[in-house]
């Protein structure tokens, strides 16, 4: 990254380290190998077709998106083996039944209504359950038997449904304070399902999980047929704080303009807010953190962090920056300084496209 690159930066930019998320691509997709497990990464995270076709120099067949327009997307670059991980849609049955005509497409349900909604379209689907196994959002829970077999007595009356198996995302997983808790809960969700599958006799079924946080921790797969994590592609600093990455594993960086100092109050303000970054936080150091500050680096975009600088307050275009009263001489109107953001799935959408280190941008699926 030269520094006519950084001079033409003049607003809030997503910037890009492509050998990063290679790295991180080819980190994943070799422990799948080795664990011989389905590698069904989540497009969500970058929702790009050129970043997509990364993962095809990894060998990468089979794909995870969040929407049926996201589905569409793929499927115009040839990806045709798609599962669509959201509760199904019954709004959008028709388009469901028209991307079923042309792929290999995987459906999630979690009721029985989903099932009869399904079976009543003309074309062959691939059905994956929904399980619960500890974050409460949707799905069955993992202690509910009786309603899974509901599901799949259910199902028989459908043959063009094809019962795949059991999936789970353990995002709870994102709630834990270090990586050891975060394994712990991942190989816990693990268990529930593999319970599950044995309890109610159905070896055949297979059994599919999703959080980035254990997905990268943990040193092989074992008990599981498939995996599907997203965000580690980029990694965070939500995930630097749980400790699932380490700070070079890091691909992305939200550069911001400074356009106020404060040393009076020991801030810096930047052109970076809540429609740049989102308002996901967590609590670093008995405050709210929207965003790590890193050191600017002419060759690699960004380097170190800085130990103390964090993003604190944010509004709709404004971010405040909470700076060691030591290192306020470091930041002065005008410059750019790299933002590590909380959570980058949610910066990548807000963003809509990245710069990369060579200067070319990536754009994104529109919306």
């Amino acid at each position: 990254m030269n520094s006519t690159l950084l001079e033409n930066i003049i607003k809030p930019t997503l910037v890009l380290d492509e050998n990063k998320v290679r790295e991180n691509i080819h980190f994943m997709a070799e422990k799948a190998r080795r664990s011989n497990v389905i590698f069904r990464p989540h497009f969500k995270t970058h929702q790009s077709r050129e970043i997509g076709r990364w993962f095809r120099d990894e060998d990468v067949r089979q794909i995870t998106v969040s929407s049926v327009d996201m589905a569409e997307y793929f499927i115009k670059d040839g990806w045709d083996n798609i599962t669509i991980a959201f509760p199904l849609n019954f709004r959008q049955l028709p388009q469901i039944n028209e991307l079923a005509q042309m792929i290999n497409l995987g459906i999630l349900v979690e009721n029985i209504e989903a099932i009869h909604a399904l079976g009543s379209l003309d074309t062959p689907l691939n059905i994956w359950i929904k399980i619960d196994t500890g974050l409460h959002r949707t799905d069955i829970e993992w202690n509910s038997p009786r309603k899974l077999k509901e599901i799949l007595d259910t199902s028989e009356k459908y043959p063009k449904l094809n019962i795949n198996g059991l999936v789970t995302h353990a995002g709870h997983t994102y709630s834990a304070k270090t990586a050891e808790e975060a394994v712990q809960i991942h190989n816990q969700s693990i268990k529930y399902m593999n319970d599950l599958r044995q309890f109610i006799n159905k070896p055949h079924l297979l059994i599919s999980v999703g959080d980035t946080p254990g997905c990268s921790q943990i040193p092989e797969f074992s008990a599981i047929d498939e995996i599907r994590p997203g965000n580690f592609i980029f990694f965070d600093a939500e995930q630097l704080e749980i400790g699932s990455c380490k700070p070079e594993q890091i691909s992305v960086a939200l550069f911001c303009p400074i356009v106020a100092s404060h040393p009076e109050r020991n801030e810096v303000v930047i052109y970076g807010g809540a429609v740049h970054l989102s308002k996901e936080m967590y609590i670093h150091s008995d405050q709210p953190c929207y965003g790590l500050v890193a050191s600017l680096d002419s060759n690699k975009g960004w380097g170190e962090l800085l130990q103390g600088c964090t993003v604190t307050r944010l509004s709709q275009e404004h971010g405040v920056l909470s700076i060691p009263k030591t290192m306020m001489d470091l930041f002065h109107p005008g410059d750019l300084i790299p933002i590590i953001p909380v959570h980058s799935c949610l910066t990548a959408h807000l963003m809509r496209r990245y710069l990369c280190l060579d200067g070319h941008m990536i754009d994104m699926m529109p919306i």
